[in-house]
């Protein structure tokens, strides 16, 4: 339940996408992760500080996005949230004496300590590579980033919405932006589907892992 929740803006953010463009689409997903926050205040009192983080990222680079009318700010935005938790779960190997997985998960699994500052490095990996694994599809994957720059290079203009080529170009300018918005649709699903499929793929991973190093519960045995 706490993934669907924590993919809910994602989730808004593709479908606002689809209909409107990536300027509402980033709008979209502002307002909805603010609700979240709002909404966890609201019913505990008390935000904790990673979607508090992840909201002000989302504002910043959301924001760079709408005011200079430029996406890549914000698919920028996952892959600096995957590296700062990856910070942050390496930071907690430093401070204090136990890692942060173990600080997490500590009170309903028992397993030896080392397992946990392995499955807490593996968290480690997982935000880093997702993080790679962003960039590679906006500058590589996807070649958003080029064509993005040859239709800018092409028409003159810097503020180009790529929901609206048939309404701003014709000839070889609107297969330029058709081009674009192709690509730019690719980084989108991925930002869904990818990273969405990554991060179960990994829990799984991670339940097999855990499962092989729990220690057994001891039984109780009734007489017959």
């Amino acid at each position: 339940m706490k993934l669907l929740v924590d993919f809910f803006p994602i989730l808004l953010f593709f479908a606002a996408y689809k209909l409107e463009g990536i300027y509402v689409a980033t709008g979209v997903a502002i307002a909805a992760s603010a609700v979240l926050v709002g909404w966890s205040w609201i019913r505990r009192r008390r935000v904790e500080t990673m979607p508090l983080v992840t909201l002000g990222l989302l504002v910043l680079f959301g924001g760079l996005t709408l005011a200079l009318r430029d996406p890549i700010f914000v698919m920028w935005k996952p892959t600096i949230v995957n590296w700062l938790f990856a910070a942050v779960f390496l930071g907690s190997q430093l401070i204090g004496n136990r890692p942060l997985i173990e600080r997490m998960m500590g009170n309903a699994i028992e397993i030896p300590a080392a397992v946990w500052l392995r499955l807490n490095m593996m968290w480690i990996g997982f935000f880093i590579v997702t993080g790679l694994v962003n960039l590679f599809v906006v500058y590589v994957g996807s070649g958003f980033f080029g064509a993005r720059e040859a239709l800018i290079l092409a028409s003159g203009l810097q503020d180009v919405d790529l929901s609206a080529c048939a309404e701003r170009f014709g000839g070889d300018l609107l297969s330029l932006c058709n081009d674009a918005q192709a690509r730019e649709d690719v980084w989108v699903n991925f930002k869904l589907f990818g990273m969405m499929g990554m991060t179960i793929v990994f829990v799984i991973a991670q339940a097999v892992y855990l499962s092989r190093h729990m220690k057994d519960q001891p039984s109780t045995l009734e007489a017959d």
